[in-house]
């Protein structure tokens, strides 16, 4: 009896993860907030669907009882009838964002409109305080000065009608919830069913002015009045926090999580998000090995977005910035590593018709590479460098453009001991080819 009730209110074990996002350990729920519909619903029409409905559905529920309320003069039932219009409102906000995200952004409003479900959902939070407020009021001073409530059977009924509005709509988002696999839906489905007990108490509260208590009325009405401030509070933190670039700690976790399925990536570097009414952007940073070309580091950048919305169902853009050495690192090298080792040869400056720049040998995570840096360049430069060696042999490097920097070319490999040589540096773009021989020396002692 106990596990069956447990599993009623979706406390059971086995409701744990109703909502699987993908198939890996994680479940893609990103928490939910009672009174807030969590925005990852709106990202399927089925959701939108389920919202619509369940506004429906509460919205006749509270009429209903508003009805009675006029009839009887109870406040319980007038609190509860505030909370359930306090959770059918909670899905006009993503219904306008929704809407008017179907916009084009313009040259004022780049990012489009999606900000209007948070200015929409601050002035529901407002609604719902100074409903809350009134309901309060109402029941203190029912509770000081005492009235006579009528028609206390339709007055039960009323709560009864509540309890059966809120099953109604615990089962229905459960339900679909299930279907597109949003934890999100079936958690406001087990709220709603959580609900039904508030409506419960209205019946509770009848009953005792029935037998003759009554203040049990203003007193239940001043109890749901309580939970209804928890949601006011819960509401305006959640909204306030999405006004604010907030996102949910786990969400960072998923894109994170996302960039273990990468085989290639070394890092995440740094994950930002943030929302955009019902639509989240992501911004990530992430290391790869700097011998990797353009094309390669491209591809697994492209290969984490997929695997990001793939495991973030909300996402609506990601953007992946690869980087070949952490920038973290960069000022340390600068003023240690790169052109500073104690065997790196004086560097040799380049001024041709196809780049200006510099070449030097420098310090990575690899090992020692080749670099030439350029000032200037024309477009579809490639460079390579061929190092005479003792005994005839040419030594070739070949220089492609660094993931990490787009004016920089660098070797995969380093070149060998000893790096004092005569060598000469290959510039190529289309048809024009330009060779500049140069003398790499190393200092004296150590620099």
């Amino acid at each position: 009896m106990l596990d069956k009730a447990r599993n009623w209110f979706g406390l059971s074990p086995s409701n744990a993860h109703n909502g699987r996002g993908h198939n890996h350990a994680h479940d893609g729920s990103h928490g939910h907030t009672h009174g807030v519909i969590d925005p990852t619903i709106a990202t399927t029409a089925r959701g939108i669907w389920a919202i619509k409905w369940s506004f429906v559905i509460l919205a006749i529920t509270a009429a209903l009882q508003i009805l009675v309320v006029l009839a009887s003069g109870s406040v319980a039932l007038l609190a509860d009838a505030i909370h359930n219009v306090a959770d059918a409102t909670t899905a006009i906000p993503l219904w306008i964002a929704f809407r008017l995200a179907r916009r084009k952004p313009t040259t004022t409003f780049t990012y489009g409109y999606g900000r209007v479900e948070d200015l929409a959902g601050i002035a529901i939070v407002g609604i719902i305080l100074f409903s809350a407020l009134v309901a309060g009021y109402e029941a203190i001073d029912r509770i000081f000065r005492p009235q006579s409530i009528t028609l206390l059977m339709w007055v039960a009924i009323a709560g009864l009608v509540g309890f059966i509005g809120n099953e109604i709509v615990a089962v229905f988002r459960i339900r679909v919830g299930r279907e597109i696999n949003s934890a999100a839906l079936v958690a406001d489905g087990y709220h709603a069913r959580t609900d039904g007990l508030t409506s419960l108490a209205v019946v509770a509260g009848a009953l005792g002015v029935w037998i003759g208590f009554p203040l049990a009325d203003p007193i239940v009405g001043l109890l749901i009045t309580i939970a209804i401030f928890g949601i006011v509070w819960q509401s305006a933190k959640a909204v306030l926090t999405r006004m604010l670039d907030g996102v949910e700690p786990a969400m960072v976790g998923e894109i994170r999580h996302a960039a273990e399925h990468v085989s290639g990536l070394k890092k995440v570097l740094d994950v930002k998000a943030r929302w955009l009414g019902h639509r989240l952007y992501a911004d990530v940073a992430v290391l790869v090995d700097e011998t990797l070309s353009v094309a390669e580091a491209d591809r697994l950048g492209e290969k984490l977005k997929r695997e990001m919305f793939t495991h973030v169902p909300a996402l609506s853009v990601a953007n992946v910035r690869v980087h070949g050495s952490d920038p973290a690192l960069g000022d340390a090298r600068a003023a240690g590593h790169e052109g500073g080792h104690h065997h790196s040869p004086e560097p040799f400056t380049v001024a041709s018709a196809l780049a200006d720049g510099l070449l030097e040998i420098i310090d990575t995570p690899h090992g020692e590479r080749m670099r030439l840096t350029v000032d200037r360049h024309v477009e579809g430069l490639q460079a390579a460098v061929t190092i005479d060696r003792v005994g005839g042999n040419i030594e070739t490097l070949t220089l492609t453009p660094a993931v990490s920097n787009p004016h920089a070319f660098i070797s995969s490999t380093a070149p060998s001991e000893p790096h004092e040589f005569e060598a000469q540096l290959h510039l190529k773009a289309g048809d024009r080819k330009v060779v500049l021989p140069f003398r790499m020396v190393e200092p004296e002692g150590p620099s």
